[in-house]
């Protein structure tokens, strides 16, 4: 039988390696805890629609939000729709004037003078303003969206009107400028404003101070750009920057429907960046399209994981458009508000302006130290496959080395960033392998010394999967420590490589296990490897039942690798969800489907295996199995914007249960042999 020894200094490398991440990873969790402060924010606007569709007062719909928990308001740029709605400014196109004066209802005998001239034009668009302060600002911001030879001042009976020359239908959506009517009316009320500027067409730098002189005197939680553009894009963009570092402004980025990374704004990555990223809130809002169809609490509880699991800080909420049973709109909306901060704050979250992640770039020595315990684990899982490899530690001692020089030296220079990525891709499929090797190499020296009752027996299978799950854990703090800073933490940099963990760490422990085991049950020579295994299933003669059961096999896998990452299309079923509601009830961070239900019971029954001497294939199957547990407990930290402690808990709650889970269809084997067992003997007796 091989025997494959590892390599003590390769293990006291990957140890120091392995306290580094730690250490790294600890420094993570500070950053991690000390952004805890949520801004729940829901648009001005819907409020006054709710105000409208109720009956009630604005005041008062306003103060009940405030009372609810809703620390912002956002606060978009006006514009004549809705001018033309409050009354305080008014947009007519020359054409309807004309009409009106033809057909004899104009009754405003300057309006009818200057017709009766000829000076209305059909093509224009004639401004009068009724607000002194709207007006004002009007004047500013229809010269900076036109141009100065589109707009022409008249007098008509002694007030003041501007000519316009544009698209009529188009103007009335156009933006027109932050209304500080609205942003006072909001932090009167007790609110922050959450400033949803735009850009303008071929802005300059006037324009851009021109906005932020605008807001100067309001309480401001967050600027959230409207549009596809980051204020001042593409040219512009240095003014924009520097007026949010003088006023300490967070910049607030919109999670991309996917919930990857961001909504695509021109600008975004130059603002972010020299804004700098310890300014940078993450914002998520439920579709339009969707929430309709979630019940409050279903929508609460979706709130209360994004802000946990995503580094959400700003909740942008909508209003429920239809009340609740028994409820009115108000109070259905008004119990959304509530039940949402209420949750928030169960959770350990503070309500108020969005926090921002401190700058985090870890020590470049402890992230070198990372990547020479990763060089390691490569040399150590090539040395636990290639049998010459094993018994040459001169040759591991070189690959060391090389592999440790490769990957070190980058991170002492100041760059690496290839290689932190490269370094996390090899730890969350190497460290996984590794542990379910150690395990089968345990079982190779101890399988035939078993002798202990059942229930021991399965004590001893839990034991081992928590063993297992622990050097599996190596490798999630070797993810962490490689990747975590706070550009990751943001997701303006994401793991790419999650779809491999899913395959490679099978085929990681294939390869070992049949430099181990036999899966042919001593048909061939176990001395004989890995080649001349994969050579006899080759030749085997395929029958249909065969390519039936390989069919069911592919479909599977495809749909393992399909379900996982945001963008598969796969659906969920219904009864799926709701047992992932019930288990994010029961547990701090809901344990993964793929360990809980799969991966770790299946170690259980690979044990089982042993235990009944199944067929060495059976027992290769349910190990391959059992990897998919292992490695996902390390590719859930692959997900960097999941804070750390969360996917530590999530793994926790999967390798229980899961072996709990395990644990329980051991016995029912075991019964249901002992009551077959029990059948054969009866028959005996009868015969």
């Amino acid at each position: 039988m091989k025997k494959f020894r590892y390599n003590p200094f390769l293990v006291l490398v990957i140890v120091i390696g392995l306290v580094a991440a730690l250490v790294i990873s600890g420094q993570r969790h500070a950053v991690e805890v000390a952004n805890h402060q949520v801004d729940l924010a829901i648009d001005y606007e819907s409020l006054q629609e709710l105000a409208m569709r109720e009956g009630l007062p604005e005041d008062e719909v306003l103060r009940q939000a405030k009372e609810a928990g809703i620390t912002s308001l956002a606060v978009y740029e006006t514009t004549f729709t809705k001018l033309n709605k409050n009354g305080k400014a008014s947009a007519v196109a020359g054409s309807d004037i004309l009409k009106s004066y033809h057909d004899g209802s104009l009754s405003d005998p300057a309006w009818r003078q200057l017709a009766a001239d000829g000076k209305i034009v059909g093509t224009e668009i004639y401004v009068t303003g009724h607000d002194a302060q709207t007006w004002k600002e009007l004047k500013e911001d229809i010269v900076r969206r036109l141009g100065q030879d589109r707009v022409t001042r008249m007098n008509v009976g002694g007030e003041e009107v501007l000519a316009v020359k544009a698209h009529y239908e188009s103007f009335l959506k156009m933006n027109m400028g932050m209304p500080t009517d609205e942003m006072q009316k909001v932090n009167d009320a007790g609110f922050y404003v959450l400033a949803r500027p735009s850009n303008y067409e071929d802005c300059t730098e006037d324009d851009v101070n021109a906005v932020f002189e605008r807001m100067d005197g309001f309480r401001i939680s967050e600027i959230v750009f409207s549009g596809k553009e980051m204020l001042g894009a593409p040219k512009t963009m240095k003014p924009t920057i520097d007026n949010m570092k003088e006023r300490n402004i967070t910049l607030g980025l919109i999670e991309a429907v996917t919930q990857l990374k961001f909504y695509p704004q021109t600008g975004l990555e130059v603002v972010s960046k020299d804004l700098g990223y310890d300014r940078i809130a993450r914002l998520y809002s439920i579709p339009k399209d969707e929430q309709p169809k979630l019940k409050i609490d279903t929508a609460v509880e979706r709130w209360s994981n994004t802000d946990m699991e995503r580094n959400i800080r700003i909740d942008l909420l909508r209003i429920y458009d239809k009340p609740s049973p028994n409820m009115s709109l108000m109070e259905t909306n008004m119990k959304y508000f509530r039940d949402t901060h209420d949750k928030l704050v169960a959770h350990g979250f503070t309500i108020g302006p969005a926090s921002t992640f401190q700058a985090f770039y870890p020590s470049q020595y402890l992230r070198a130290l990372v990547m020479l315990g990763v060089a390691a684990a490569v040399v150590l899982y090539l040395s636990l496959v290639i049998p010459r490899l094993n018994e040459n530690r001169r040759i591991q001692a070189l690959l060391l080395l090389v592999f440790g020089l490769c990957a070190a030296v980058p991170m002492l220079m100041g760059n690496g960033t290839k290689i932190r990525v490269l370094a996390a891709l090899a730890s969350a499929n190497l460290f996984p392998a590794i542990a379910v090797l150690a395990q089968l190499d345990c079982v190779r020296r101890w399988r035939d010394r078993i002798h202990i009752s059942f229930p021991m027996f399965v004590v001893s299978a839990f034991v081992a999967l928590l063993g297992t799950g622990a050097l599996s854990y190596f490798g999630a703090a070797y993810v962490s420590g490689s990747l975590a800073d706070t550009e990751y933490l943001l997701e303006f940099n994401i793991f790419r490589g999650i779809k491999l963990t899913f395959i490679l760490p099978l085929v990681l422990v294939a390869i070992g296990f049949m430099q181990r085991f036999d899966i042919f049950d001593g048909s061939m020579d176990d001395t004989e490897g890995v080649k001349n295994q994969l050579k006899k299933i080759l030749d085997m003669p395929v029958k249909i039942k065969t390519l039936i059961g390989l069919a069911f096999v592919a479909a599977a896998g495809i749909v393992f690798v399909a379900r996982s990452g945001h963008t598969s299309g796969m659906p969920v079923p219904q009864a799926e969800l709701h047992f992932r509601a019930m288990l994010e009830q029961a547990f701090y961070a809901r344990p993964r489907s793929k360990e809980l239900l799969i991966g770790h019971p299946a170690f259980m029954l690979a044990a089982m295996s042993l235990w009944r001497k199944w067929p060495t294939l059976v027992f290769f199957a349910l190990v391959l199995v059992a990897t998919i547990g292992q490695g996902s407990m390390v590719e859930t930290f692959a997900h960097m914007r999941t804070p750390v402690y969360m996917s530590f808990m999530r793994g926790i709650g999967g390798i229980v249960l899961g072996g709990l889970i395990g644990a329980g269809a051991m016995m029912l084997i075991e019964l249901w042999q002992m009551v077959l067992a029990r059948a054969g003997l009866s028959e005996k007796k009868g015969e």
